[in-house]
């Protein structure tokens, strides 16, 4: 496997996420920004953080898969939610739970979570962007 996931002595350990990830794979895999569309290019969960969510993450898998990899590759995301406050918390939690468990697996690479005042549609309310090493 390319990536080790690591909370070093030292730094708090994050639930949802690990501090550090070590990559030795050979292929760098970036990820576009990923939004609540499905394969037409329609908005998946209009109005509805946790549904949004749950898509993004799906189609970084789908991406993930195509490159030959899967969340288990993943350095690093960034996530980018529009009006984000810490009480939208338990909604992302949510989606990205329901995403893990069509995935088999769940994803905590190092992780950035930004809050931003709009995306490129107003029905977006989420964005997810990764990056990936790959053997």
């Amino acid at each position: 496997m390319a990536i080790t996931l690591v909370d070093p002595s030292g730094l708090p350990k994050i639930d949802v996420y690990r501090q550090v990830s070590i990559a030795t794979g050979s292929k760098l895999v970036f990820i576009a920004g990923q939004v609540a569309w499905d394969a037409d290019g329609k908005t998946v969960g209009e109005g509805d953080l946790a549904a949004q969510v749950e898509r993004c993450y799906l189609n970084i898998g789908t991406a993930l898969a195509e490159a030959g990899g899967s969340f288990d590759d993943v350095a690093k995301l960034t996530v980018y939610v529009v009006d984000w406050t810490p009480d939208k918390m338990p909604l992302f939690l949510e989606g990205v739970a329901r995403a893990s468990a069509k995935l088999g697996t769940t994803p905590v690479p190092p992780g950035t979570l930004l809050g931003v005042a709009a995306l490129d549609v107003p029905a977006h309310l989420v964005e997810v962007e990764a990056t990936a090493v790959i053997d």
